[in-house]
């Protein structure tokens, strides 16, 4: 049977170890078994840069390389905390960069992938800053700094974030659905795979042409969150113990 995997916001820090000890066993379970591995974003806390010579970054990129190594393919998106991910990176793993709202075709059938972030137009604070970081100027200035100097950058960033979200109303920080909408139709999909949100669930979609499914990856946790795709019973979103 073939069968693809997705996975987001896996936020990898060196406080949860536990994140990548469940990566990496992951990743050595299905290598050269599934035809794909998709990350959605998030799957570091922070990422300061591809020059970053953190061991424990290193040791995630060495687990990607084993899986890719084995022939399953590995792709990468961005996501609203890393980023800074580059071609570096993603050629370390053995693996593609995506653009944030890529059309794939999934054993015949159109999806929509993306991170999730520019859902979330509410949040008019936050998509300033998507706008911003997501500018090639910005990032050329941010990359050209020292390591260190981009670490206590990133902290204060992380720091900040925390605050203003604290203080949000919870809708404001979920997708808007018209937005949702916007984006399937002009991508021409019955299906959008997502992460960013932290809630996990399959949701009806009203489109011109039926009812589509909107597939919400959640956050890594107590729990680990995955979307499995085969070639005969279709997605189904799924939860596992992170031991």
């Amino acid at each position: 049977m073939s069968y693809t995997l997705f996975i987001s916001d896996l936020h990898l820090d060196e406080g949860r170890p536990q994140h990548l000890d469940a990566l990496e066993a992951l990743l050595a379970e299905h290598a050269g078994k599934c035809d794909a591995l998709y990350v959605l974003g998030d799957l570091f806390e922070t990422w300061i840069g591809d020059d970053d010579d953190n061991p424990f970054h290193l040791r995630a990129i060495a687990a990607f390389r084993q899986f890719s190594d084995s022939g399953s393919a590995l792709w990468f998106m961005h996501g609203n905390r890393d980023f800074l991910l580059g071609t570096t990176f993603a050629d370390q793993c053995g693996g593609t960069l995506l653009d944030d709202g890529t059309v794939i075709n999934l054993y015949g059938r159109p999806v929509l992938l993306m991170h999730g972030d520019s859902l979330c137009t509410a949040d008019e604070k936050y998509m300033a800053f998507r706008k911003q970081t997501r500018d090639p100027a910005w990032q050329a200035d941010m990359l050209s700094k020292p390591l260190a100097e981009r670490r206590m950058i990133a902290q204060m960033i992380r720091m900040k974030s925390a605050h203003e979200n604290a203080n949000k109303a919870s809708n404001i920080m979920d997708v808007t659905p018209e937005e949702v909408v916007r984006e399937m139709q002009d991508a021409g999909v019955m299906d959008l795979i997502h992460g960013h949100t932290h809630r996990p669930a399959v949701h009806d979609v009203s489109l011109p042409d039926g009812t589509g499914k909107r597939w919400v990856l959640g956050d890594w946790g107590d729990t680990g969150w995955w979307i499995v795709a085969d070639s005969e019973q279709g997605m189904a979103l799924e939860a596992f113990p992170l031991a």
